[in-house]
């Protein structure tokens, strides 16, 4: 059976820098950063919105804009989130040989908008993964940690937990997937990420 290898986007694939789309966001809405937060991720708004709700990317973004008293367009929203986020050429590289040994695909915690943009936001992987592949938790209604979105994705690709790999920098979020039975891979830097996924692939072979 093909492999799946299953990927994190920020702090594995990409740096995320969380205070420079804050600044760009403070200085739209006049909000202090603190401020800002509580309005929208603090109460966990946006921690709903990585589970699918909303569904709908319009929606969303009038929530938001909704909660912060500012407009943003969309197209703002989604640059300040690019301009926020910075690929590791390594740890890609180590995607690019995961697409040599199976399917690779992107399961990243965020709403439906940047689902829809992931494209532009993580514009590298287009290439590697290939644009059908770039997934938002929002998109299967469930975030990591909860199996529940290790399962859709899995079912989406009609893959099943032995043949599925999954790396994340948050050791919640491969809790989640090991307690499938996934091999799941806690991130700390592109050698380990490397080594993991050629121990994973050697595994499956000998195991087939």
């Amino acid at each position: 059976m093909s492999l799946l290898f299953l990927f994190d986007m920020d702090d594995v694939l990409y740096d995320y820098d969380w205070r420079a789309r804050m600044a760009s966001l403070t200085e739209r809405s006049g909000h202090d950063l603190a401020e800002l937060r509580r309005r929208w991720w603090v109460n966990g708004l946006e921690w709903r919105a990585e589970a699918g709700d909303p569904a709908d990317a319009h929606e969303y973004l009038a929530s938001v804009c909704a909660a912060i008293g500012t407009e943003v367009s969309r197209e703002d929203w989604v640059r300040f989130r690019a301009e926020a986020t910075t690929a590791r050429p390594d740890e890609l590289d180590a995607v690019r040989r995961a697409a040599e040994l199976g399917r690779v695909a992107l399961l990243t915690n965020n709403g439906i908008l940047i689902h829809e943009h992931l494209h532009e936001v993580a514009a590298e992987l287009v290439d590697i993964m290939g644009r059908d592949n770039l997934h938002a938790s929002a998109i299967f209604g469930a975030r990591k940690p909860d199996p529940v979105v290790f399962e859709r994705a899995m079912a989406h690709y009609g893959a099943v937990a032995e043949s599925t790999f999954f790396t994340d920098d948050r050791l919640e979020n491969v809790e989640g997937a090991q307690s499938l039975g996934i091999t799941a891979h806690h991130y700390r830097d592109a050698a380990g990420l490397l080594a993991a996924i050629e121990a994973f692939a050697a595994e499956r072979e000998a195991a087939a």
